[in-house]
């Protein structure tokens, strides 16, 4: 099962595109903040949550449960693609329904091998994948740049380094960020 959460008007073929918005015209009616989700354990491969992560869980708690959702759907190995906008970035910042901003440090607390290394090396960071019970790993992650950042890597006139500290340093360098996650079960 592929499921497309939040489809709005992006809707997949071979997909189950699933929205809250009736105007959508989603294959599933679902509200993705109302827990439990409709899909039984472990049957999902795929998801896809383009624009999406970023509008759920108000609070941290309810985005907490829609993260052990998200695990609990998800077969063993499962690819979850989120996709959103960069946290310093104006398409972030502009939109009132944006509720929190989504980073792959965010989501790497959710995976059980990093809290472990954390845990081991005395690092401050909150080991969610073991408080939660869930494990998310990430697998890759990639980024859009606005102009004239892109324009400018493309040309040549500076290195992804170059790019990487311009993210650290400014607003409006990252318009986008796709980061890819694999669901671990059963040990592994």
């Amino acid at each position: 099962m592929r499921l497309n959460l939040g489809c709005g008007f992006d809707r997949k073929p071979d997909w189950i595109n699933v929205d809250k918005a009736p105007e959508a015209e989603p294959d599933e009616l679902v509200d993705l903040e109302a827990l439990p989700w409709p899909w039984p354990d472990d049957s999902v491969d795929e998801v896809l949550l383009r624009h999406v992560l970023e509008h759920l869980g108000p609070t941290a708690e309810s985005y907490l449960a829609i993260i052990k959702e998200l695990w609990r759907i998800c077969r063993a190995g499962a690819e979850v693609r989120v996709v959103v906008p960069h946290p310093r970035h104006d398409h972030f910042l502009n939109d009132p329904t944006h509720v929190r901003p989504i980073t792959v440090h965010g989501l790497e607390m959710f995976s059980q091998k990093r809290n472990r290394e954390w845990r081991d090396k005395g690092v401050a960071n909150t080991p969610l994948g073991l408080y939660l019970g869930v494990d998310f790993e990430v697998v890759s992650v990639d980024v859009v740049p606005d102009e004239p950042w892109r324009g400018r890597l493309q040309r040549g006139e500076i290195q992804p380094a170059q790019l990487q500290e311009a993210m650290r340093m400014y607003a409006n360098v990252i318009m986008e960020t796709t980061i890819v996650m694999r669901a671990v079960k059963g040990g592994g």
